[in-house]
């Protein structure tokens, strides 16, 4: 099949399951992978860090996705279930011993019960309603870390040792480096498991909920179980980020898990494109490196318009909310939109359509 084709005509079943149809397809994922390779060979610690909270925010970003993206029901308690992974793995792994992936397991499986719960309202809200019912969820997990003084033991926060994984232990001086690998193979992992979920019945019961539930009733989609098995499926996925992030910043407190962060994921979904996985990851990539930018256009641009300097955090709120309203109005579906209709525009040239 050409590079370029003009059109996908499967003449087989596994030529219809395949992920990548074109070989055009092929060559964007070698690229890809080839990137993936090098960026810890050509990055500083600096830029590898944001490298490795990029790759932990796509976790939390692909897992957000299913729940408002793919099965319809909005949620504003992402920050809430990140800290239900965050604080059941830091305590589990520091305070009683245990090894650091079961750790991360359970607290992942914590995450799902607890947003299973939190989910409940979801079988009789919809819309506004759901939103509010899940901000309060964010609000009570918020007041439960900032409150409850045994999980932190009275300080406030928790801090977690380095990872150390059957004799395999951190190395501070390549403490970026050996992250990356880490997060980029947990990434890979869970990215291409929530793209294969939506080849399934299950992934697909979950889009006939968001198009319409009553149709998806009638033609024998358990509503019930699909609602609730989407909260868990994507509290395991925040409850993982949240367990990475704990592991990887090595402290554990509630500043990290505001509402601010269940914005920001939001957001991120939101610019990227709902309804996809690969929309996730771009929204995940560039929210995340918005605000670097931003600071350094203030550092460049500064002497110009000292406005940049001086109020920095006001101005990244600012163009934080310009990029929403903006995707918004002029591309609702996102950066995965923009890249399909490129792609488009190569493969038909050139024809308009």
């Amino acid at each position: 099949m050409a590079a370029t084709a003009t059109g996908i005509h499967h003449r087989s079943y596994t030529s219809e399951l395949a992920l990548r149809a074109t070989k055009a397809e092929y060559v964007r994922l070698g690229l890809m992978l080839l990137l993936v390779v090098v960026l810890p060979f050509v990055l500083d610690n600096y830029w590898l860090s944001i490298a490795n909270v990029i790759l932990i925010a796509i976790i939390g970003a692909v897992g957000l996705n299913i729940l408002v993206g793919y099965t319809g029901q909005i949620s504003l308690g992402q920050g809430g279930f990140l800290a239900v992974g965050a604080y059941s793995s830091a305590i589990l792994a520091d305070r009683y011993g245990l090894p650091v992936p079961l750790a991360i397991v359970i607290a992942v499986l914590l995450t799902a019960v607890v947003g299973t719960f939190f989910g409940l309202p979801g079988l009789r809200l919809k819309g506004l309603y759901l939103a509010i019912a899940t901000l309060a969820s964010q609000q009570i997990i918020e007041f439960v870390i900032r409150r409850w003084g045994w999980l932190t033991e009275g300080q406030g926060y928790i801090d977690v040792a380095r990872l150390e994984v059957l004799g395999f232990r951190i190395d501070r001086a390549s403490f970026e480096q050996q992250w990356y690998w880490i997060l980029v193979l947990i990434t890979i992992v869970a990215v291409v498991a929530a793209r294969n979920l939506f080849r399934t019945g299950l992934g697909r019961s979950f889009m006939a909920v968001r198009d319409q539930d009553i149709a998806a009733e009638a033609i024998g989609v358990n509503i019930t179980r699909a609602k609730l098995t989407a909260f868990a499926v994507s509290s395991a996925y925040v409850g993982l980020a949240g367990a990475l992030t704990a592991h990887y910043t090595e402290i554990v407190s509630w500043e990290r898990f505001t509402l601010d962060v269940s914005i920001t994921y939001l957001a991120m979904i939101i610019v990227g494109g709902l309804g996809s996985i690969s929309g996730a990851v771009y929204g995940a990539i560039f929210i995340s490196l918005l605000p670097v930018l931003i600071r350094y256009a203030a550092d460049a641009w500064g002497g110009a318009v000292p406005v940049l300097s001086a109020q920095l955090p006001a101005v990244q709120n600012a163009v934080f909310g310009l990029v929403i309203i903006a995707f918004l109005i002029l591309e609702p579906r996102g950066l995965a939109r923009l890249w399909q209709r490129a792609k488009d525009y190569v493969r038909y040239w050139p024809f308009r359509y």
